[in-house]
């Protein structure tokens, strides 16, 4: 085990020419990152996991019960041995050709089994009191977060010169208030790696999985070759628009339509000119660029930039679905579902239909679609 830990922390990759782990060492003068301090992250975040279990129980669902959100979910399914089995160990999706068998079988008509089907996929949806406490408990960390780091940020000189990040690299002293931010965003990470398994599964789960992985990497790496100053600065831009995100969901959930559409198009703006904008151009400028000038390019320069780049990516595919979202609102004047929703369309009103009418149709009332509410009206187009 010694042997691989020399291998992975070889010096010649993670550090600049003619610098050692050693000049690196925390001095009477002087402290600096150490790999030891990330092992914090791992208690801290099962007591973040625990601090939401705590709040989603105690403060988002009375909050939700206040704004009527109710704990019902979708229409159970009733008990039936042949197509749970069907439906557990074949398909959750039969073609016409299995349905056909199986209405043989049961001696019901298709359309009954269409619909049990239906039932027993959305038997397994969470309920909308169970999103809302989740989207309540990510802004209301968004915020604190946010919030700190601009308050720490603001009493630095990288923030308003970016070339700080690099001038005497990288024996840059470690500050409490860096120290503490780069631990608590690790361990927040590190639960949502953990809890997107038993979280609401999304469309983009794998895309999620890999964004936690680049992230939990670059804030490792980067806190342990002392590139924290610009990390900040990447956490912070990232996290500015999150807070919106939840907020707009929160209100979704609640039905309060514009107040959604509002918090949804404020969203799109900070997150396409953050994201878009202001990270390539300032931040990517700087670790490219100014990084180059400064210290020059040594191995894990190169490591931390893709992994930069990566995370651009995801943000160009973001920003694409954002749009997409806003265009089919505008363009359309109608409801759309946001490509991430994990709620499958499915209305009561077909389900309670009279043979001989088009199952295609629904009916709307109040403005509201019929497809159990996991559907926006008017401009507000998201739905997790």
């Amino acid at each position: 085990m010694a042997g691989i830990l020399a291998w992975f922390w070889n010096e010649r990759f993670w550090l600049p020419h003619n610098v050692t782990w050693a000049d690196l060492k925390n001095t009477e003068e002087a402290t600096f990152p150490q790999v030891e301090d990330l092992y914090l992250a791992f208690p801290l975040a099962f007591c973040i996991f625990m601090v939401r279990l705590i709040f989603e129980r105690f403060v988002a669902k009375p909050c939700a019960i206040a704004l009527n959100i109710q704990a019902n979910g979708p229409q159970i399914a009733q008990p039936n041995a042949i197509l749970e089995k069907v439906f557990t160990a074949i398909t959750k999706h039969p073609d016409e050709k299995r349905l056909e068998g199986l209405s043989k079988q049961l001696d019901w008509d298709v359309r009954s089994i269409q619909r049990w089907f239906r039932q027993r996929r959305n038997q397994e949806k969470p309920s909308i009191l169970t999103k809302f406490c989740e989207s309540m408990w990510r802004f209301s960390f968004y915020v604190y977060i946010f919030s700190y780091a601009v308050r720490f940020l603001k009493k630095t000189p990288w923030l308003w010169n970016t070339r700080h990040c690099w001038y005497n690299y990288p024996y840059q002293p470690l500050t409490t208030d860096l120290h503490y931010y780069y631990i608590l965003e690790l361990s927040f990470y590190w639960s949502l790696m953990f809890s997107q398994f038993t979280d609401i599964k999304r469309k983009d789960f794998g895309i999620m999985f890999l964004h936690h992985l680049v992230t939990i990497f670059l804030i490792t790496f980067s806190y342990v070759n002392n590139m924290a100053r610009v990390g900040t600065l990447v956490l912070c831009l990232h996290d500015s628009a999150d807070a919106l995100l939840e907020a707009a969901k929160m209100a979704n959930y609640a039905k309060f339509q514009k107040m959604c559409s509002l918090l949804f198009i404020m969203f799109a703006m900070v997150f396409i000119t953050t994201r878009l904008g202001i990270f390539p151009l300032w931040v990517l400028n700087s670790t490219l660029f100014e990084s180059w000038e400064i210290v020059g390019p040594y191995p894990s320069w190169w490591l931390f930039n893709l992994l930069l780049l990566l995370i651009q990516g995801l943000n160009c595919f973001w920003s694409y679905l954002i749009v997409k979202i806003a265009y089919k609102a505008i363009s359309k004047g109608k409801v759309t579902k946001d490509d991430r929703s994990d709620i499958e369309s499915s209305s009561d009103e077909e389900d309670l239909e009279p043979p001989g009418k088009n199952p295609h149709t629904t009916t709307t009332t109040n403005g509201t679609s019929g497809t159990n509410g996991y559907l926006l009206t008017g401009s507000c187009s998201i739905d997790d």
